[in-house]
């Protein structure tokens, strides 16, 4: 049977709600062949900044409340009680949080995962311990980058985890479950962490300014938004399935782009305006804003 642990969140904005949501929706009758619990986390403790945060997710998640126990403003006590912490507040938030007396003691030799978006392992390092370093490796804590996006809460993420040489095997498998149950998970080098978070934790975002621009269009032609919104939904999830089968972006567009067809001259019109070009550079320029962040 796998040991129980407890999952700490400080900070639960929307990610960290949806990856809350993802996980107890996948874990309310998780059991192994011989019908025992496989759930490798079986407690929550979450701790918000503010009291209307901690009442909005207690009413959310109501139903699970034997499981889940929501604090105002207990990061050092939800922290002293967890096995894992997962530190979901707003990256701003994060020296202020973590150079809170007692923290380096609470977190020594336990196992912090970050989703905060800009933040290093040696700046979270920084703040816990400022000039004056853990004294052995055990009481040390162990820090690795994570990056899911918001379809945690339809367990339909793509997470990005940073690989991290000195996570034991038992560790390993225990992050790796956690984000199995809200989606896929890849383990990333360190210098390609940045780019990564902007592919599956912002590209949904920038990839609704061309949905929008398909939208509109659709639009100006007669066919209700509504409507629009609800078959461009399934196309994107027909290309998707497409692309999971190994179908390459450009063998695709061939394959549908038939001579003195409509779908060459749509494809021609966004090459001229320069879409692609400017994809690729919201890419680059939130991968280095990233790296500049403080």
């Amino acid at each position: 049977m796998a040991p129980e642990r407890t999952l700490a969140f400080i900070g639960c904005g929307n990610m960290g709600s949806a990856i809350l949501s993802g996980l107890l929706d996948a874990t309310r009758s998780t059991t192994d062949s011989n019908g025992n619990a496989s759930a490798k986390i079986s407690r929550y403790i979450v701790s918000t900044k503010s009291a209307a945060s901690a009442q909005r997710l207690r009413d959310e998640f109501r139903e699970d409340d034997c499981r889940v126990s929501i604090k105002h403003m207990h990061n050092l006590l939800a922290m002293q009680e967890a096995d894992i912490v997962l530190l979901a507040c707003k990256p701003y938030l994060a020296e202020e949080v973590l150079s809170e007396p007692g923290v380096r003691e609470a977190l020594a030799g336990k196992l912090v995962v970050s989703i905060m978006a800009g933040k290093t392992p040696e700046a979270i390092e920084k703040y816990i311990y400022g000039d004056s370093p853990a004294d052995t490796i055990d009481s040390k804590a162990i820090i690795v980058r994570a990056m899911p996006n918001v379809a945690a809460r339809l367990r339909q993420s793509m997470t990005i985890v940073e690989i991290h040489n000195s996570l034991s095997s038992d560790l390993t498998d225990t992050l790796t479950w956690i984000f199995e149950q809200i989606g896929k998970v890849k383990f990333l080098a360190t210098d390609l962490f940045d780019i990564g978070s902007m592919l599956v934790g912002s590209s949904i975002a920038v990839l609704t300014v061309p949905l929008d621009g398909i939208l509109d269009g659709c639009v100006a032609e007669g066919i209700r938004r509504a409507d629009a919104l609800e078959m461009a939904a399934q196309n994107l999830i027909g290309m998707a399935g497409l692309l999971r089968e190994g179908v390459h972006p450009a063998i695709l567009r061939e394959s549908i782009s038939s001579p003195r067809g409509c779908t060459i001259q749509g494809l021609l019109t966004v090459e001229k305006e320069g879409v692609r070009g400017a994809c690729a550079q919201a890419m680059i320029n939130g991968a280095r804003h990233l790296k500049e962040i403080p």
